[in-house]
């Protein structure tokens, strides 16, 4: 299966289909990250006469989005902006709202986006590359402490400030233009990895703590949740897959705010001080089973969540 199949599609699918809105609303659903389609044509397909309105911050997004529009003319609309902007758009009263987060597969794939440290190419990273700062100039203008922020706490790497203090170290050198020089510059003084480790390149964690940092994605994704809940109607239902341990932090959190639940182990709010606006469809995340993981890597670390609107 290609890198490009849409995560946990079955398991989403089925939980959009737990939606139980007033019969008057139109079936209309809102995927948050377009990304390649597979998750909006999908839907298009499960549930006849619904239509789509699809958000992707990526203007290249727009070509994958042209069969779609062929294929279901009159229900599916692509929007090409960030998805914390979704509370800006005219669409209410939604049956569903699905955001998968983190970068797509197309992005990691096209070399000349420098998200990977597999193809050498421009440092870049940004998923609008239209838009703020590249991943290079990050690194070159960026205080030491937003580099260490990066890399200890969206990249969880262990190492991050022998990395950080290499990266100040070689600034104006050229090293943090390209992603093969600046993959060489980590991995030389990344710690050594473990037995059990070693097939993951010591960059990784790097690459995504500074993608994360250049991307504001968490920040995004605490705009987007509530802008997205708003948009449902009641009955409508919200499902988030995160990728990574911080926005599953965040969307764990956030939900059971909403569902008048404790948000964390330090919540000590009486139960009166609490309001239930929503109840939770998933208790725990939703995982890929092995086959999914077997035949599509890429969702290994996937983790879908969802509540639906009272």
């Amino acid at each position: 299966m290609s890198g490009h199949a849409p995560v946990l599609l079955d398991e989403v699918l089925g939980l959009l289909g737990q939606a139980q809105c007033d019969a008057s609303l139109p079936l209309v659903f809102m995927d948050g990250t377009f990304g390649g389609g597979g998750h909006t044509r999908a839907i298009l397909e499960k549930f006849p006469g619904c239509r789509v309105v699809g958000i992707d911050q990526d203007p290249a997004a727009r070509v994958r989005a042209e069969s779609i529009e062929n294929d279901f003319q009159g229900r599916f609309r692509l929007e090409t902006r960030n998805f914390s902007e979704m509370g800006k758009l005219r669409d209410t009263n939604l049956t569903g709202v699905l955001m998968d987060l983190g970068v797509s597969s197309y992005q990691l794939d096209e070399a000349g986006r420098g998200f990977s440290f597999r193809s050498e190419a421009p440092l870049d990273m940004r998923m609008n590359p239209l838009q703020g700062q590249s991943a290079a100039d990050f690194l070159e203008t960026a205080s030491q402490g937003e580099i260490e922020t990066a890399l200890r706490d969206y990249g969880e790497e262990a190492g991050w400030r022998k990395i950080a203090n290499a990266i100040v170290g070689v600034r104006g050198t050229g090293i943090l233009q390209r992603t093969s020089s600046f993959a060489e510059l980590v991995e030389q003084h990344a710690p050594r990895p473990s037995p059990r480790r070693r097939r993951i390149h010591p960059a990784t964690r790097t690459f995504q703590g500074i993608r994360i940092a250049v991307n504001h994605e968490l920040e995004s994704l605490e705009a987007a949740l509530p802008a997205a809940f708003e948009k449902l109607a009641p009955g409508g239902v919200l499902a988030v897959i995160s990728f990574h341990s911080l926005e599953d932090r965040i969307v764990k959190r956030y939900f059971r705010k909403l569902a008048g639940r404790p948000e964390g182990n330090h919540d000590f709010r009486n139960q009166d001080e609490r309001q239930a606006l929503c109840g939770l469809l998933t208790r725990k995340p939703v995982v890929p089973g092995d086959s999914e993981t077997q035949l599509n890597p890429r969702s290994r670390s996937a983790k879908l969540r969802a509540i639906q609107k009272f």
